[in-house]
């Protein structure tokens, strides 16, 4: 372990290298940038003891929430992408292995029917802008046979759960690179070859999901819940979702950038929320902080955030905007988070120090310095290495050919207490 005078501390015991972060519902659905179960449940150890009331304002698919849940604690949860938000919810809410494998049976002998030829189906296909271009045709029916099998199941738990199934399995059976979270097309070749067993892969799913739910109902031995609100905390939080001086601890892995140029949320999941009837397009993206350009360079009044920004500006007057738009609701959010934490409260976030036309943006000292404007104490800042996160390790920040950048290889776990 290693200790600076800034309070930052390379500890390699948060790196979790062996871990295994697929364990209870977190096997569930795929999410680009997810914070690992290990970091979240650590910290909630670590911090959180007495806490009663967990808030994650980007909650993503709830990874902080599940592990709050585990330990008997209560959890809020906020996110724009649609997505996410029903993937969180059903990792959260309890099906007991009795029902889900009733349901399963019903679903394999339905598949068993129509593989037989006892049912005739001719499901209506969606038409959704390029819709043959990421599905063959044969895909496209046997999708639609089961997003219309999805539609008939009456009790909500149980369809939501088929739902984050169908998700993964649209993602997988698409013409899409599964290496990749961005939209690429696979290349000809693959895609002549490309003849995916829809059925299979969507029992696959249902079943792996079905076993992680079991596990996690086996350890939890509580009744704490979690609820999953569909807010941007860009805006100051309404007393229907959180009470001000309400929140115990804040566990969170904020967006590291705008979505449009750092990890898209929104086109990672536009397929799946296409097919589910979700999201159009890139609505995800532009509700994201930043996601609307503000043509203005503010001053932040913090040297560091206000020294990159000018280095950037004077390599490239536009893309600036993209930045300052960020951190401009980045401070909102940060403002409103602050608001709901009690006196004493804690916050964690586990954020990355990106890079923009070379120049990293310390995301940690920012933050760090957001939350200190509203009467935090930096407690210490965790680096930690990100060795399973799908990343690239270097990448095209002026998209010239052959001139590339390194990206993010650390996060940094920021904790703060509220002051008494």
């Amino acid at each position: 372990m290693i200790e600076s005078k800034t309070k930052k501390i390379r500890d390699e015991s948060w790196d979790f290298r062996t871990a295994n972060t697929k364990r209870y519902t977190h096997c569930f659905h795929p999410y680009p940038a997810m914070m690992i179960p290990q970091v979240a449940g650590r910290i909630l150890d670590d911090f959180g003891k007495e806490a009663k009331l967990l808030f994650d304002p980007y909650c993503g698919t709830g990874t902080s929430l599940v592990e709050a849940n585990l330990r008997g604690i209560n959890a809020i949860g906020t996110d724009i992408n649609p997505l996410a938000q029903l993937i969180a919810k059903v990792k959260t809410t309890v099906i007991h292995p009795q029902i889900l494998d009733k349901y399963l049976k019903d679903f394999n002998d339905f598949i068993f029917q129509i593989k037989l030829g006892t049912i005739k189906v001719d499901p209506n296909i969606p038409n959704f802008k390029n819709i043959d271009y990421w599905f063959k045709k044969e895909t496209q029916f046997w999708l639609a046979i089961i997003k219309e099998y999805i539609q008939q199941i009456e009790d909500q738990d149980i369809q939501n759960f088929y739902k984050v199934a169908f998700s993964e399995t649209v993602r997988q059976v698409s013409l899409t690179k599964n290496s990749e979270f961005k939209l690429y097309r696979m290349a000809p070749q693959q895609i002549e070859k490309s003849n995916p067993d829809v059925l299979s892969v969507m029992v696959e799913k249902l079943v792996r999901n079905r076993n992680g739910m079991v596990e996690y109902i086996s350890l939890k031995d509580n009744d704490a819940i979690s609820k999953i609100y569909d807010f941007n905390t860009v805006y100051q939080i309404p007393e229907d979702i959180l009470s001000p001086y309400s929140v115990d601890i804040v566990i969170t892995s904020p967006p590291y950038g705008d979505s449009r140029t750092t990890v898209a949320y929104g086109q990672f999941s536009r397929l799946s929320n296409q097919w589910l009837g979700l999201e159009e397009l890139n609505e995800v993206d532009k509700k994201c902080m930043g996601g609307i350009r503000k043509r203005e360079i503010k001053n932040f009044g913090f040297e560091p955030l206000d020294k990159v920004l000018s280095q950037i500006a004077d390599i490239d007057k536009n893309r600036v905007y993209d930045v300052v738009s960020f951190y401009i609701d980045y401070e909102k959010s940060i403002n409103n988070v602050s608001k709901v934490v009690k006196k004493g409260g804690i916050v964690a976030y586990v954020i990355g120090n990106r890079r923009v036309k070379g120049i990293e943006i310390p995301n940690d000292e920012i933050t760090r310095e957001f939350f200190e404007r509203n009467e935090f104490k930096h407690i210490k800042t965790i680096i930690r290495e990100i060795p399973n996160k799908r990343m690239p390790k270097r990448n095209s920040p002026s998209n010239i050919a052959g001139v590339t950048d390194t990206t993010m290889n650390h996060e940094y776990i920021v904790i703060l207490r509220k002051e008494e």
